[in-house]
């Protein structure tokens, strides 16, 4: 099932416009039918705020949906002509399972934007193999279902993603989230949560402008392709000259994990094809680790200190910025995967475009 040979050059679909209907899938977990909280509100977000309809699918809300039947969602909403756009309730761990039985022609011969991360690495990396631009970030359950309401950053690029083209100017947040609370209890849902002051961006490697088709995603859903053979090119040369972005998850995957699948890349030849790296700020807090402040400033500090050690060794001339709010961010910048991105490390500027 891996594709051989570069894919075409990624295209646009079109976007969505204001009332019209917009697919709303769970093709991992169907986290919606147990946590009804943050999904509600997302959905009600994306009608009110956005002015899109949300058009749910049979395995939408069902905690332990089949590959099978959330394939069919898929299929189905992408055939769909009244469909314009397709948006993850969130992610999970096994939509791998799904790939294999994906109609590749029928995708192909209807594209539309998709929005999702983390495990929807894997469907984002199956549309680039299509030749389709989608777009990294924006769940319906993590940034529309926000207490309280949308970063306000996180809704500004959503919205241009949504429904604008053209070079969309991304910046630095000053305060993120970093603590999670409870989906399950109503008063999380009072109020906004708890920012902190951010530092911003970091800059390594030369100064020099890249731009390239993005190209990433969550690097332990990445691992878990590149070990099952899926929707990876097997000719690295595919991905010359691509920008490179890559998030970690609440999961908090170790230092040691991070620089083992940055190696494996790196020895298979994929890490110096990417002439720039965006790397997202790291989730540094999660109900399993809820690591105190010295904690998450340590865990912080070794994740970059793994990849910039990766990077020596395999890509010593790649552009590289560090702590860009994408992925398990909040707030959370979305990222067009396939699409244009311009890493300026002279001006240190990143333009995407959408």
């Amino acid at each position: 099932m891996t594709p051989s040979g570069s894919p075409s050059v990624p295209v646009y679909p079109p976007k969505p416009r204001p009332g019209d209907r917009i697919a709303v899938l769970s093709p991992s977990s169907g986290l919606p039918g147990l946590l009804p909280l943050p999904y509600e509100l997302g959905l009600a977000r994306l009608e009110k705020e956005f002015g899109l309809v949300p058009v749910e699918y049979p395995a939408t809300r069902t905690m332990g949906s089949t590959p099978r039947q959330r394939a069919d969602d898929i299929h189905a909403a992408f055939a769909d002509p009244e469909i314009r756009a397709v948006i993850a309730s969130i992610g999970g761990d096994d939509q791998i399972t799904v790939l294999p039985l994906l109609d590749r022609e029928l995708i192909r011969a209807h594209p539309k934007p998709f929005f999702g991360y983390s495990d929807n690495t894997n469907l984002l990396a199956f549309l680039w193999n299509r030749g389709v631009v989608a777009y990294h970030g924006a769940s319906v359950m993590c940034e529309l279902g926000r207490p309280g309401a949308m970063a306000p950053m996180t809704a500004e690029s959503l919205r241009a993603a949504l429904f604008t083209s053209g070079p969309y100017e991304l910046r630095p947040a000053d305060r993120v989230r970093v603590v999670d609370r409870d989906w399950a209890d109503p008063a999380t849902f009072a109020a906004e949560p708890e920012t902190l002051p951010a530092a911003g961006w970091s800059w390594a490697g030369p100064e020099r402008v890249v731009e390239g088709r993005g190209w990433g995603g969550n690097l332990e859903i990445l691992s878990w392709m590149l070990m099952a053979d899926l929707e990876i090119q097997r000719d690295p040369a595919a991905y010359d000259g691509c920008v490179l972005f890559l998030e970690t998850s609440e999961e908090l995957p170790t230092a040691t994990e991070v620089f083992r699948i940055l190696r494996s890349m790196g020895e298979r030849g994929l890490l110096r094809r990417f002439p720039a790296l965006l790397w997202a700020r790291p989730k540094t807090w999660s109900f399993e680790r809820p690591l105190d402040e010295e904690g998450q400033a340590r865990y912080a500090r070794e994740q970059r200190e793994a990849v910039e050690r990766a990077l020596a060794v395999y890509a010593p001339d790649t552009v590289a910025v560090f702590d860009v709010d994408l992925g398990h961010t909040d707030p959370q910048l979305v990222i067009p995967y396939g699409g244009l991105i311009r890493v300026d490390g002279v001006a240190r500027r990143i333009v995407v475009t959408y």
